[in-house]
Parts: C-alpha cells; structure tokens; sequence
C-alpha cells in the first residue's frame, strides 16, 4: 500500500554528505575523534554520572562509543557532535541528535558539558547551533527529555526555546531508580 506523504527527509539526506563541522555563538561542534577519548571518559568520571544511565569504565570502551558516533551518522541513527572552544580546541561538551526519523523529520536533543564549562553557557549555545542547523536540513520537530530532577537541563530546554508539553511518569530507570521526564519540543516555523 503505497503511501499518501512523501517523507519529511528522505533517506540519505545526511549519509550522502560528511557530517558536518557547526560554528555558532563562540563554538565549534565538530565531529567526533579517536582523539577525544580521554575527555569524554574524564567526563563520566564526575558529574555526568547522576543524570545518564551510562558509565565509562575505560578510555577504550569510550573509543568504541566514539566509533559508533561516527558510524551512526553514516546510518542515519544518530548525530553527536563534540563540543568544543575554537581557540584551544578543549572539549567542552556534547550535542547530538538521537533516534532520528527522518521520514517523520523527528529527532531527540542530547546534550551535556564538561564540568570545568559549567556555568558558561556552552549548553543552551550549543544546542541552539545544533537547533539552527537541523531545521536548516529539513527537520520538523525536535524533542528534548529531561529527569524532572534535573533543573539545569530544564533551564536549558527552556532558554533554547523548547516548550515543555508534559512530564512522562516513571519513564526512565536510572542508578536511583524511576524518574519522571520532562518532555519539551520545538517546531520548526514556530517561534522558540
């Protein structure tokens, strides 16, 4: 049965081109390296680890996800980007989209920072790029999810102009148990 809509992104529209490298508002996001490895496993090593389900155990278990990243991209699943200052090139953080539909035009935001970039703004400005350059390759919806435990990701939902629709009850199991998420959205063409 064929059907009535063309899909909003059709398939390779991401894959056919290298993942690109993002500039906005004082950041590089840039594709993942080998390289990055030590920073990210650094990363999980602090506070990370009270709001993700993951940990990192070795710097090579974290070259295997950055691997993944990489080849995520080539299938059209996901696409994580490094954070990272322009001047020093030191990794500040990440953005990403995650469970990518593209016939729907629909992603999921992920981001997080390191914590010496805390407090600096690199989340919300971070995700605002990613924003821009995802609606600018044709998505239609972005959703973001938070614990509602969590108010600095609220923070940033809000002042990068998701608006929350609702709280998904006892919708992910982290190391201290179910959490209640938050559920905010943006809709390209519609005012954040």
């Amino acid at each position: 049965m064929p059907y009535l809509i063309s899909g909003v992104l059709p398939p390779g529209a991401l894959a056919r081109t290298a993942q690109p490298t993002i500039t906005g508002d004082g950041l590089v996001l840039r594709p993942w390296r080998a390289a990055d490895a030590p920073a990210v496993y650094e990363a999980f090593q602090a506070a990370l680890r009270q709001w993700h389900i993951r940990g990192a155990d070795s710097e090579d278990e974290v070259r295997g996800w950055i691997a993944e990243w990489v080849r995520s991209w080539r299938g059209e699943r996901q696409a994580q980007w490094a954070v990272v200052d322009p001047g020093t090139g030191a990794l500040l953080g990440r953005v990403a989209l995650r469970n990518m539909l593209l016939g729907d035009g629909a992603a999921e935001v992920a981001y997080w920072t390191v914590a010496a970039a805390r407090g600096r703004g690199v989340a919300p400005r971070g995700v605002t790029a990613l924003v821009h350059w995802a609606f600018g390759v044709g998505f239609h919806r972005l959703e973001l999810t938070h614990s509602v435990r969590n108010e600095a990701s609220c923070h940033v939902a809000t002042k990068t102009g998701f608006a929350l629709e609702g709280t998904k009850r006892s919708a992910l199991l982290h190391p201290d148990g179910w959490h209640d998420m938050h559920l905010h959205a943006r809709v390209e063409g519609h005012p954040a």
